[in-house]
């Protein structure tokens, strides 16, 4: 039960850091290239829904 409810947190945790880490590349103060590897996928798919899926280029 704690496992579940700790994958659920932590899910949560990992959609909110795609939002801020895109949040960043748009406004030019990181690159997609310092995204972290465990939320690249998400981060890009974040970019893609606003848009700016050209900012997905390693």
């Amino acid at each position: 039960m704690l496992w579940l409810i700790l994958k659920i947190l932590f899910r949560k945790d990992v959609a909110n850091m795609a939002v801020v880490y895109a949040t960043l590349i748009i406004k030019g103060k990181k690159t997609f290239a310092e995204v972290p590897a465990r939320i690249k996928e998400q981060v890009k798919q974040v970019l893609i829904d606003l848009d700016c899926g050209d900012l997905a280029d390693e």
